[in-house]
C-alpha cells in the first residue's frame, strides 16, 4: 500500500516534474504491476471464477424448482452441486483471457518507462483508467453492455498481445540494463549475444528477443522463440554494408537498404553493450563503428564549436 502510495503521488505530478526523478518509481511500478498480476492469475481470478460459477448454479437451481403445493415453498430439486465442473472448466479460460488483457495493459507501464515526458504518461494511464471505468460503468448500466464491450477488449487485446509482449520484454531488458549499470560487469560472448531486432527480418517481427550467431561462412544469424518458450526459428541478417552504431545509453547495428538507398537500423543492442561495441564489430566481422543519436549530435557540436579532439600534425 505504501508502494501504491507513492506511485499515486508520483503520478499526481508526473506532468509537471522533471521525468529523470520519477524514473526509479516508474520502476518499481512496473515491477509492482507484474507482481500484481501473477497473484492476480493464480489467486483472485480463480477465486472469482468459483464465486460466480456457484452462483450462477444456485440461481439456475433456484429458476427450476418447483413451488410446493398452497406455496408453503421451494423445493430445489438439483440435489447436486456441480459449481465444481463449471469452475474447472472456466478457469482455465479466464486465466487465458486475463493474461491476454493483463500484458496489454502492462505495455502502458512500459511506455510509461520509456517515455522522456510526464505529460504523456499521464494520458496514458488516463486512456486505459478510461477503458476500464467505461467497462464498469457500462456493466452497471446495462451488463449485455457491458459484456460486449468486454468481448471487444478482449479481441482486440488478442491481435495486440504479440506486439505488448515484445514490448514488455524490451523495456524490461533496456530498464534493468540501464538501472543497474549492467555494462560495467558485461562480458561479450564469442557468439550467441542477446539483442532485438529494429524492424521486420524475415518471420522475426520488430522487437524479437533472441540470440545472434555467426557460422563457419560469415552468415549472421539471428536466433529466436516466439513468446520466448515456442520451437527455435532462424533467419538471417544481410550484412549488406553493416556498421556499428554508438549511442548514449545504447548502440545498435545499422546496414545498407538498397531501396531507399540510405543506412537503416536492423538490431537494437540493450544498454548493457554500450562502451563494447568496437569488440561487438570485430566479434561478429563489422566494418565497424560510428556515433548515432545523441553521440552523433555531441560530436558534431563538437566540431562545430572546434572542440574535435586533437589535431593531425601537418606533413613535413
Amino acid at each position: 500500500m505504501l508502494l501504491v502510495g507513492v506511485c499515486a503521488f508520483k503520478d499526481s505530478i508526473a506532468a509537471v516534474a522533471p521525468p529523470g526523478w520519477k524514473k526509479p518509481l516508474d520502476i518499481a511500478e512496473t515491477v509492482e504491476n507484474k507482481i500484481s498480476g501473477l497473484v492476480a492469475a493464480g489467486a483472485v481470478v480463480p477465486s472469482l471464477v468459483a464465486l460466480g460459477s456457484k452462483l450462477m448454479m444456485q440461481s439456475a437451481a433456484l429458476e427450476n424448482a418447483p413451488v410446493l403445493a398452497g406455496g408453503f415453498g421451494v423445493l430445489p430439486l438439483a440435489a447436486f452441486d456441480l459449481s465444481w465442473l463449471l469452475t474447472i472448466l472456466m478457469v482455465p479460460l479466464s486465466i487465458a483471457v486475463f493474461a491476454v488483457v493483463w500484458v496489454v495493459g502492462h505495455a502502458i507501464n512500459v511506455l510509461i518507462l520509456l517515455s522522456p515526458w510526464g505529460g504523456l504518461d499521464t494520458a496514458l494511464k488516463g486512456i486505459r483508467t478510461g477503458v476500464l471505468s467505461l467497462v464498469a460503468a457500462t456493466a452497471y448500466i446495462d451488463p449485455v453492455v457491458g459484456a460486449t464491450l468486454s468481448v471487444a477488449i478482449i479481441i482486440l487485446a488478442y491481435f495486440m498481445a504479440g506486439w505488448a509482449f515484445r514490448l514488455m520484454i524490451f523495456g524490461s531488458v533496456f530498464s534493468w540494463d540501464f538501472f543497474t549499470f549492467r555494462r560495467s560487469r558485461f562480458k561479450l560472448l564469442a557468439d550467441g549475444n542477446r539483442l532485438f531486432t529494429a524492424r521486420d527480418i524475415g518471420n522475426a517481427p520488430l522487437r524479437t528477443y533472441g540470440r545472434l550467431h555467426q557460422d563457419a561462412d560469415g552468415k549472421l544469424l539471428f536466433k529466436f522463440r516466439p513468446w520466448l518458450v515456442l520451437p527455435e526459428r532462424t533467419v538471417e541478417v544481410p550484412r549488406d554494408g553493416l556498421v556499428v552504431g554508438k549511442g548514449i545509453f545504447f548502440s545498435e547495428v545499422l546496414g545498407f537498404e538498397k531501396s531507399a538507398d540510405k543506412n537503416t537500423t536492423l538490431l537494437l543492442l540493450p544498454p548493457r553493450y554500450v562502451g563494447h561495441e568496437e569488440l561487438f564489430a570485430r566479434t561478429y566481422r563489422i566494418n565497424g563503428t560510428c556515433d548515432v543519436g545523441l553521440r552523433r549530435a555531441w560530436s558534431w557540436l563538437r566540431e562545430a564549436f572546434g572542440f574535435g579532439g586533437k589535431k593531425t600534425p601537418a606533413a613535413a
